[in-house]
């Protein structure tokens, strides 16, 4: 495994674990270069999966891509890479739980949207305002009225 910081290959394991679903080997490593710790994970390599794009297109399932847009739409909120990367085990396994081959991706951002909006109504708006395409103010705060009238209820 290739150290992140300066490249080199040489490197030991400090500690592994099972991640908490225990589809994945988690590895802190150190360096025997420069001595820094990283972590790197060890999966099964499955079938990809495709998604099905709105215009059509197909392309592999990119859980890099995915974590992207959350991390963007979760910028200076109090919510943890954990948290993050506990949403991502959840979606993947998910997905594959389907036993589909190929999945809208509409079926994703729903999914991505109702986690955010359990976990943080300013991440929701951002990532929804994405995904959603608003065309213009009034479609974003009529998402906000939305989202204010849940709020409302539950209280």
């Amino acid at each position: 495994m290739k150290c992140p910081f300066c490249g080199e290959i040489d490197n030991k394991v400090i500690d592994s674990r099972l991640t908490k679903d225990r589809n994945a080997i988690r590895r802190r490593r150190e360096c025997i270069v420069c001595a820094r710790r990283f972590t790197t994970y060890e999966r099964v390599e499955e079938i990809p999966v495709m998604i099905i794009k709105k215009d059509g297109r197909r392309e592999v399932f990119n859980r890099e891509k995915v974590r992207s847009g959350i991390q963007r739409a979760c910028e200076k909120r109090n919510i943890s890479m954990n948290v993050i990367e506990d949403f991502l085990e959840e979606l993947e396994r998910d997905l594959r739980e389907l036993g589909e081959k190929e999945i809208p991706s509409s079926f994703i951002g729903e999914k991505i949207m109702t986690k955010l909006q359990m976990t943080d109504d300013i991440a929701y708006v951002r990532f929804a305002s994405v995904y959603r395409e608003f065309k213009d103010a009034g479609e974003f705060v009529s998402e906000l009225e939305s989202l204010l009238g849940n709020v409302k209820r539950e209280a």
